[in-house]
């Protein structure tokens, strides 16, 4: 199998996940892949994700590497056995990776929490606001780009459509739902789409009031629960770029965010009354 020249960012993990599990028992690479009956490049490109590992080979590193988190080594196991392309893959070499790699994660997520502060989450955009807010940026993009943009930010709503929808829960500042990327009635529609979302069966909108006192810390983030919390990931979004993160006391750090923003927030009853007096004050 040659190697892959683009690994997502779960495949990454998968590979970072590893390098962990080895370094916990003191191996290095060389000894790691003596064990496979191969060099250590081996073992170097299946920790970069270069080289896709199968589920059996993972139990057996695992099993060398003495660890004993059997709840973990099983996720991993899962993730290795992964080997049907997601529809984002129908976007590489259109979006940059970052955009894939988000709805990936989103995909394999067990469920979401996210905070926006500036703007409504992307995965409950409609096309106007998104086409809006996304030609709004620095630079001026091409027709085609902008398009494929809005068409792959319509489609992360694809973990709402399966039998078992995603559990979905956000928490949006005040402030996303007056801030003007376009026009009123635009806007108005998107906020009328925020309310009938508001109802879907696995998501939670709340609203953080311009009276709450918030933390200075606070700013938009995406949690992505996995199958087990040590998988957990919180993706960081900026103006222009994002990034994952995935250690532990990173990971903590951010539940007691949403657990301080959870406080302060409007219930899910008063959050849809807030949307509707300020779609009607648009």
């Amino acid at each position: 199998m040659p190697p892959r020249s683009y690994p997502t960012a779960r495949q990454k993990r998968l590979g970072a996940e590893l390098r962990k599990l080895r370094e916990r028992a003191g191996m290095s690479g060389t000894e790691a892949a003596a064990f496979l009956g191969g060099e250590r490049a081996q073992i170097s490109h299946i920790e970069s994700a270069r080289y896709g590992v199968s589920a059996e080979r993972v139990r057996r590193l695992a099993a060398h590497y003495s660890a004993t988190d059997k709840h973990l080594i099983a996720a991993l196991a899962v993730m290795a056995e992964e080997r049907t392309k997601g529809w984002w893959e129908d976007y590489r070499g259109i979006l940059s990776p970052g955009f894939l790699d988000v709805a990936e994660l989103e995909h394999h997520a067990k469920r979401i929490q996210a905070i926006e502060m500036l703007h409504v989450p992307g995965v409950f955009q409609t096309e106007g606001y998104a086409r809006e807010l996304i030609r709004s940026g620095v630079a001026e993009l091409p027709a085609t780009e902008l398009s494929a943009r809005v068409e792959h930010r319509m489609r992360r709503r694809e973990i709402f459509d399966r039998p078992a929808p995603t559990p979905f829960e956000a928490f949006i500042h005040e402030a996303a739902l007056r801030m003007r990327y376009c026009a009123v009635d635009t806007m108005t529609e998107q906020l009328e789409f925020l309310i009938e979302v508001s109802h879907w069966p696995s998501v939670t909108i709340r609203i953080i009031p311009f009276d709450a006192q918030v933390t200075g810390s606070v700013h938009s983030m995406m949690y992505a629960g996995a199958t087990i919390p040590a998988l957990d990931t919180v993706q960081i979004d900026s103006a222009f770029d994002s990034g994952f993160l995935d250690a532990e006391a990173q990971l903590s750090r951010y539940r007691e965010l949403l657990n301080s923003v959870e406080s302060i927030s409007l219930s899910v009853e008063e959050s849809r009354k807030s949307i509707h007096r300020i779609a009607k004050e648009m």
